[in-house]
């Protein structure tokens, strides 16, 4: 494995010259630990990326070993699933070509590439393939989340304002345009052969992507239908009717993103509409009862907690809902699994709501 194109993936390409100073190749770097790393001089959140991406590097040579002694390839290694694919392609990377010579040409484009593949690896994705000054990156694959729509549409608008401010040689600032398609697909295929294999997805979403990504503005990120439905309200985004793509028999459904949208709760926003309640007719009791306790005085805390999916945010909006004409006081916090490195941040965003702030606001508001 080359070391140095796998700290490029992760987005720590500036590592490069440490690893191989210290002599860390492939036969190292699982055996790696957090007090090396931080020996090595590496700021905590660095050490905790790496720590995770050798943790997956592990599982996946665990999970090849059965077939190390035979040499023989998985034949059901390929999988069915959803995914979530983006296509990033850098504007202007002709009129670059002609402008710089072709060593500075190439340090712009690595500079361009880790950007997007440290974003991408902060979101959990998978930078499937550099293409020249296209990045072709799955949500989903090989690890997948209830929120992966979501992981791949925050992504991209990080990594526009990542790639804007890239210092470069040029007059002007780098911009991307983004496509970002969902549907199913069949992910895990191995196709070429050394330095040029990779993980081949097969299904119309790649390509989806990609033609969504021609329709995008510069600096733009243009969504699929499947994808906006996904999504919910969590961005602002404007529909840009059906368009023609190329290769497919119809018009297909595109939506551009503007930024992300400010809601008080995740929950309701990722779901446009809520089903009625079925069931739980045990837990919505022992809450109203818990919080009549309350309101007559005898304080109550009560703690809602299982794995993720069963209905916990459901069954607390349903309560909500039930107490809504009632005269109290209602303060939501939230964490995010994109913010893990701020512990405050439940509290930031609660403040900035109660003030009416808004992200593009300026310092002196």
């Amino acid at each position: 494995m080359d070391v140095g194109g796998w700290l490029r993936n992760l987005g720590l390409g500036q590592y490069e010259a440490l690893f191989r100073a210290n002599e860390i190749d492939a036969d190292v770097l699982t055996e790696l630990t957090e007090v090396d790393l931080e020996k090595l001089g590496l700021p905590l959140g660095h050490r905790k990326r790496l720590l995770r991406a050798i943790s997956a590097l592990t599982v996946a040579e665990t999970s090849a070993a059965p077939f190390a002694s035979t040499g023989a390839k998985p034949q059901d290694a390929a999988e069915r699933r959803q995914l979530t694919v983006m296509f990033c392609d850098l504007i202007g990377s002709t009129a670059l070509s002609t402008r710089f010579d072709p060593e500075e040409l190439r340090e712009e484009i690595r500079a361009y590439q880790n950007a997007v593949s440290g974003v991408v690896a902060r979101y959990d994705g998978f930078v499937a393939k550099f293409m020249g000054d296209g990045v072709l990156a799955y949500f989903g694959y090989p690890r997948a989340h209830e929120d992966d729509a979501e992981r791949a549409v925050r992504a991209g608008l990080e990594i526009e304002a990542a790639v804007t401010r890239l210092e470069t040689r040029g007059a002007e600032p780098l911009a991307v345009r983004i496509g970002i398609a969902t549907g199913l697909v069949v992910v895990g295929d191995l196709v070429g052969e050394g330095s040029a294999q990779e993980q081949a997805v097969v299904g119309e979403t790649p390509n989806l992507a990609a033609r969504l990504q021609t329709l995008a503005e510069p600096g733009q990120i243009v969504l699929a239908g499947a994808t906006r439905r996904l999504i919910g309200d969590l961005f602002r985004l404007r529909d840009l009717g059906r368009q023609t793509a190329k290769g497919f028999a119809e018009p297909v459904e595109a939506f551009a993103v503007e930024g992300v949208a400010v809601t008080e709760s995740r929950f309701e926003a990722a779901r446009r509409r809520l089903t009625d309640l079925v069931g739980r007719a045990a837990e919505s009791t022992l809450l109203r009862d818990r919080l009549r306790a309350a309101w007559a005085g005898a304080g109550q805390i009560v703690l809602l907690s299982g794995e993720a999916g069963i209905g916990k945010s459901r069954l607390a909006a349903q309560l909500a809902a039930e107490v809504a004409s009632e005269p109290h006081t209602r303060l939501r916090y939230q964490c995010s699994p994109y913010h893990r490195d701020s512990v405050l941040h439940p509290f930031v965003v609660q403040l900035g709501r109660a003030a009416r702030l808004a992200a593009e606001d300026a310092a002196e508001t």
